[in-house]
């Protein structure tokens, strides 16, 4: 499995010691470093079930800047925002946990962590 962090948060942190001390097999993906590109990005939220506006930061500066809060969520804008988050991979909720069975869980809980252990 595959973990995206920003080592500046909380939450992040939080799931990365989880995974440690259930001994889990995983990799750490800085994506802020490493950034997805918008056909991962596409890949991402196919695992998760999402829409790219269901796992956007809508209150960080870049967000507000592009004016996220008016743009249409329907399918004829998705691409518009995935290829925002490509361009502002800080506007990525995160972690986002990519599971050995395919899926993906956004992982800001202890109980997400372990659902993602799980599979």
């Amino acid at each position: 499995m595959e973990i995206w962090i920003n080592p500046a948060c909380s939450k992040c942190r939080s799931a990365v010691r989880l995974l440690d001390a259930e001994g889990a097999d995983y990799t750490v993906r800085r994506y802020l470093e490493d950034v997805p590109g918008e056909d991962e990005i596409r890949d991402v939220l196919r695992r998760l079930g999402l829409e790219p506006w269901d796992i956007t930061r809508t209150r960080e500066t870049a967000a507000e800047e592009l004016g996220l809060e008016e743009w249409p969520r329907d399918a004829g804008a998705r691409d518009r925002w995935i290829k925002a988050l490509a361009e502002h991979p800080e506007l990525i909720q995160r972690p986002i946990i990519t599971a050995d069975d395919g899926t993906a869980v956004v992982a800001r809980t202890d109980e997400a962590v372990r659902d993602a252990l799980s599979r």
